[in-house]
């Protein structure tokens, strides 16, 4: 069972086993909010907390700090720290994190102070997100629980704030939930996660949600649809490729917004004859982390009714080393008809996501985006906790950085250098997969990808580095993240939003 979000009352979360209370800081001392009741569960709670006080009790100004009162009757008072500011979103994620990590296996109740914020609504949708992305474990957790979000005020909060929290609290919920499901896809064993079988939990979720239309194509219709880049990576496994297309289009027939995604889908990435050291495959099941974020994407988009329209195409191989596995120094033919000499056969998620980028071209959307677990190079520029961004337009680049900044994903905007094209280019075919060794290898191989846009407006996510955690930390769960998914779909509202009429 999982844990659920939802809207209470003071009264109703006053019945949970914990009350979390958000503290400011300011000057070592904690501050209570004065619309938090001065008495719950029996116990009163002081407006304000020394500096020695904290010391005593471990709770510091770094966001997420918490202590617990307790009694021998009554609920656990949780304090939990947000900072110095009622408004920081990423605050409130770390915050409800924490929150359910106290509270383990028991349900719990936050209380919400809406009198101070700017923007309830997606504060609440933060602080949901955060508990619930902290909620997910692969196992399943035992029993279903419940995270409770309590809107306060002086003397009560006001009806649109009491319905920005609601929908905030809603919104979160379905970002939250699409997005473990995609960390639950990446986190699933390679064994049992085939090209085949990502294909199939890719419909059955998908033929579910609304104004969605879905289809899995198997390599017949990849060699009918001249995917050559896809089927030349498969050669190598005796799992049959597949290509996820799915259209989420809320109002057919109608002018608006059209985003395409693109999401690399390796299920398990060997290296190919250009084997990789056995210590590098250990987490090569998450190298189709791309194709569950585009996936999810279009689904949480769906599931919050986003007037925009999305098409999401997720090309789904095994890199392998059977005996028809491509060779180095074979040449691919891509979709769009250009040609790829393959020297590295462990650069193999440019050569899928070549034939993904021709087939999103011809969708004819306004703007491409395609996320991929591509590079080391990516890893060693930026660790694992900020993605790469490369984008062809400054409006897109904008954008994304603002999409980012809400949404707590870190990404790094890098330059598509011209110059480096000469890294790419082949004596036997359009071009090849690899640059120059040791140099610029997350550039050269956004370069290749931008051959295949077409000169659209595109941007494309390297998340070698934040798409795997090795520990859990805050509301990022050990292993797969599905980085990048919660900052494409703020992305999306905030184009939706932008069409609609002023």
């Amino acid at each position: 069972m999982s844990r659920s979000a939802r809207v209470v009352t003071p009264v109703e979360g006053a019945t949970q086993p914990v009350i979390a209370v958000p503290v400011i800081f300011d000057n070592d001392e904690a501050f209570v909010d004065q619309s938090v009741p001065a008495s719950l569960g029996g116990q009163n709670v002081p407006r304000s907390f020394t500096k020695q006080w904290c010391a005593q009790q471990g709770l510091r100004d770094e966001v997420g700090s918490s202590t617990v009162i307790r009694s021998f009757a009554g609920p656990a008072i949780a304090l939990i720290t947000v900072g110095s500011t009622l408004n920081d979103l990423e605050h409130y994620r770390l915050a409800g994190a924490a929150a359910v990590r106290l509270a383990g296996d028991n349900s719990v109740a936050f209380l919400l102070p809406t009198d101070g914020l700017d923007e309830p609504g997606d504060v609440a949708q933060a602080l949901v997100e955060g508990a619930l992305l902290a909620s997910y474990t692969f196992k399943g957790a035992r029993e279903a629980t419940s995270f409770d979000v309590v809107p306060l005020g002086s003397p009560l909060p006001s009806v649109e704030s009491h319905n920005q929290v609601s929908e905030g609290v809603h919104r979160g919920a379905i970002v939250a939930e699409g997005v473990n499901w995609a960390k639950h896809l990446i986190n699933t064993p390679a064994g049992s996660l085939t090209p085949r079988d990502l294909a199939k939990r890719a419909l059955e979720r998908l033929e579910q949600d609304p104004s969605v239309r879905v289809e899995a194509w198997n390599e017949s219709r990849a060699r009918e649809e001249r995917l050559g880049g896809l089927l030349g990576v498969g050669q190598g496994s005796a799992q049959p490729t597949r290509l996820v297309y799915a259209v989420y289009d809320p109002r057919p027939g109608d002018a608006m917004a059209h985003v395409a995604l693109v999401g690399k889908g390796v299920t398990f990435d060997s290296g190919g004859l250009s084997i990789k050291p056995a210590d590098s495959m250990v987490a090569m099941k998450t190298d189709m982390t791309g194709a569950a974020v585009v996936l999810a994407a279009l689904s949480i988009a769906s599931r919050l009714a986003l007037q925009v329209r999305v098409t999401a195409i997720a090309p789904m191989t095994e890199n392998l080393l059977g005996d028809r596995a491509l060779k180095p120094g074979d040449v691919l033919t891509a979709r769009n008809g250009m040609t790829i000499e393959v020297l590295n056969t462990d650069a193999e998620g440019r050569l899928i996501l070549a034939d993904g980028l021709s087939l999103a071209v011809e969708a004819n959307p306004d703007a491409i985006v395609d996320v991929a677990t591509l590079t080391g190079a990516q890893r060693a520029a930026l660790g694992d906790q900020v993605g790469a961004m490369y984008a062809t337009t400054d409006e897109l680049a904008t954008y994304f950085s603002r999409a980012s900044a809400r949404s707590g994903e870190l990404l790094w905007r890098m330059p598509l250098v011209a110059v480096y094209e000469s890294h790419i280019e082949s004596d036997v075919a359009d071009m090849k997969n690899i640059g120059k060794t040791g140099q610029a290898g997350s550039i050269s191989a956004a370069l290749l990808l931008q051959r295949f846009t077409d000169g659209r407006p595109w941007v494309h996510l390297d998340i070698a580095g934040p798409g795997r955690a090795e520990a859990t930390k805050g509301y990022v769960t050990k292993g797969g993240t599905a980085f990048s998914a919660r900052t494409i779909v703020q992305f999306l509202r905030d184009v939706a939003e932008a069409a609609q009429p002023s």
